[in-house]
């Protein structure tokens, strides 16, 4: 291994039967490597797959309410959402107010206020409960990180 010249490098790769690929255009001078190019692009798509793979994608789930929710339905809801959150997953927990019912936010803050009581352990509540249209929305993350 030396520093040549560009034509003495060309006739190095091709003796060998491999390509010369550019590795650091911006060096003084060019840095480039007698390789086989396919095999170059193959290990650099493995390791752009494998930098990928290592990134953690962030799972939402929803649980929808409306402003009347009893306690049977609430309590049932709480657990699933207890469970999202113990797997990880962040909650998007929101009031749906149809037609008339947009008179009852009160109600629907207080329920999603409740949830994030309950949920306290859990999960940490990323936005407080905010009237966006129809839906009155609230977020909530995982406290710990799933293993």
């Amino acid at each position: 291994m030396g520093v040549y010249p560009l034509k003495k490098a060309l006739e190095i790769a091709q003796e060998q039967g491999l390509d010369l690929v550019e590795i650091s255009p911006n060096a003084k001078p060019p840095v480039c490597k007698v390789i086989d190019y396919n095999k170059f692009v193959y290990e650099q798509k493995k390791r752009k797959k494998a930098i990928q793979a290592n990134t953690s994608k962030v799972v939402v789930k929803e649980i929808r309410f409306g402003p009347n929710t009893d306690d049977h339905d609430y309590e049932f809801k709480r657990k699933h959402a207890e469970k999202f959150l113990k797997e990880g997953s962040k909650l998007k927990a929101y009031v749906f107010f149809r037609g008339r019912s947009i008179v009852y936010k009160d109600q629907g803050e207080i329920l999603l206020l409740r949830l994030a009581r309950d949920l306290e352990e859990f999960g940490k509540v990323e936005q407080m409960p905010k009237l966006e249209g129809k839906r009155m929305n609230m977020f909530i993350a995982p406290t710990k990180k799933r293993k």
